[in-house]
C-alpha cells in the first residue's frame, strides 16, 4: 500500500521539485502541495495524508505553528521538518510541537524518501546534521549523570556514527547490530530528546 503525503514549501521551485521526486517512486504518491500554512491547515485534515514534509520557516504562521495545530486534529500523522536551517532552538520546538523528524534540505533524495519510508513505520529520521546538533546538547563528551533522559552507551555510539555522516545501514556494519537496531536507538534518542525539550534542564531553552 502506497504512502501518501503533503509538501508544505513556500518555495515554488524546491516545492515542484520534492512532488516531482515523491511521484518518481513506487510506493509514495503525492496527494497535495501547499505554499504556506494557512494553506496546509485546511488541505492536510481534509486529505489525511501519512506523511507531511513540513517547511519550519514559512510566510505568516510557521511550520512549527502550523505542526502544533495540526497535531490535537491529526494525533497520528508523521511530520518531517524540512529546513536549511540547523539551530538547536528549532529542533526542540519542532520536537515539542509534535514533529516526528527533522531533516535539512541540502541532503539527497534518497535520504528524504528513505526518511518517509522510515516515519511511516514509527521510525524518526535523523540527518547527519541534525546528530551533529543533538550530539553537542547531550553533552556526549561527559560523563552520564544517570538520569532517565540519559543516553546508553550504545545509543551514545550510534549518535556520534550517524553524526558522523554514517547511514542507517552502515552504523548497523560498524557496530555489529542490525539496521532495525539502529532504528529503534534513534527513536529512543528522539523521545529523550522530547522529553527533554518540554523540561528545564535543557540549557539555553528559555522556550519551554
Amino acid at each position: 500500500m502506497s504512502k501518501s503525503v503533503i509538501v508544505v514549501e513556500d518555495d515554488n521551485g524546491l516545492r515542484e521539485q520534492l512532488v516531482k521526486i515523491l511521484n518518481s517512486v513506487a510506493g509514495i504518491r503525492c496527494v497535495g502541495a501547499c505554499g504556506t500554512a494557512e494553506e496546509a491547515l485546511q488541505v492536510i485534515p481534509a486529505k489525511k495524508p501519512d506523511v507531511v514534509l513540513m517547511d519550519i520557516r514559512l510566510p505568516g504562521m510557521s511550520g512549527i505553528d502550523c505542526v502544533a495545530a495540526l497535531r490535537p486534529v491529526l494525533p497520528a500523522l508523521q511530520i518531517i521538518m524540512l529546513t536549511v536551517y540547523e539551530d538547536s532552538q528549532s529542533i526542540f520546538r519542532a520536537l515539542k510541537a509534535g514533529a516526528n523528524g527533522y531533516l535539512v534540505k541540502s541532503g539527497p533524495p534518497a535520504t528524504l524518501l528513505e526518511a518517509i519510508v522510515d516515519v511511516s513505520k514509527g521510525v524518526a529520521p535523523m540527518s547527519s546534521h541534525i546528530a551533529r546538533k543533538v550530539v553537542q546538547h547531550f553533552h556526549l563528551v561527559q560523563p552520564a549523570t544517570g538520569g532517565a533522559g540519559d543516553l546508553s552507551p550504545r545509543e551514545r555510539e550510534v549518535l556520534e556514527l550517524l553524526a558522523s555522516g554514517y547511514i542507517y545501514n552502515e552504523v548497523g556494519d560498524q557496530l555489529g547490530i542490525s539496521p532495525d537496531t539502529v532504528r529503534t536507538c534513534v527513536n529512543n534518542i528522539w523521545q529523550k530528546m522530547q522529553a527533554r525539550s518540554v523540561s528545564s534542564r535543557w540549557p539555553g531553552n528559555p522556550d519551554v
